[in-house]
């Protein structure tokens, strides 16, 4: 019987060692009092991009024999994008609903100042306001936390795996 890798099992092994390393450090950003600066963002999705490139060259080298599809590539990094997404969602519900519950106030407060800065009126900032609130509950932004990270590693997964498919025979599928 020939045995065939699991790409849900690998998936979720290195989707978790993602989401962990993007938790700590979310948590390192936190306890520098430097989580709602913008480029914190820009390097989770820098983390992002070097988890998905990294455990999918350690999938096809070690796992699939040195060889994966484009298809397989991209496939791979989606999944690990999932599961390192519901990672960072728990972690979100967490801290805003347990660790700092006025965080979201905090980030609020930020969008308003943003926007009455880029020229907006009293009038259309508190509309806006009150569109966000509805959004802005630790369940709801949690639960934005997944499609949403799913997404982007859609996206960074369809670049990556141009530069990560390797073609050639793959043993463990050589039909014997």
């Amino acid at each position: 019987m020939e045995n065939k890798p699991n790409v849900w099992k690998n998936a979720l092994n290195w989707g978790v060692i993602v989401g962990v390393v993007m938790v700590i450090y979310s948590l390192i950003m936190y306890f520098l009092d430097l989580s709602l600066e913008k480029w914190v963002g820009w390097v989770s999705y820098v983390l992002l991009i070097g988890g998905i490139v990294y455990s999918t060259i350690q999938y096809r080298d070690n796992v699939l024999g040195g060889a994966i599809s484009y298809a397989q590539a991209l496939g791979f990094g989606v999944l690990i994008s999932l599961f390192a997404g519901i990672i960072s969602g728990v972690y979100s519900y967490l801290l805003m609903a347990v660790i700092d519950p006025e965080l979201i106030g905090k980030i609020m407060e930020m969008a308003q100042e943003q926007m009455l800065s880029q020229g907006l009126t009293d009038e259309q900032v508190e509309q806006a306001m009150e569109m966000q609130k509805g959004f802005m509950k630790p369940g709801v932004m949690a639960l934005i936390t997944i499609p949403s990270l799913t997404f982007m590693g859609f996206i960074f997964s369809l670049i990556t795996s141009i530069f990560l498919k390797k073609e050639g025979a793959n043993e463990m599928f050589d039909g014997e």
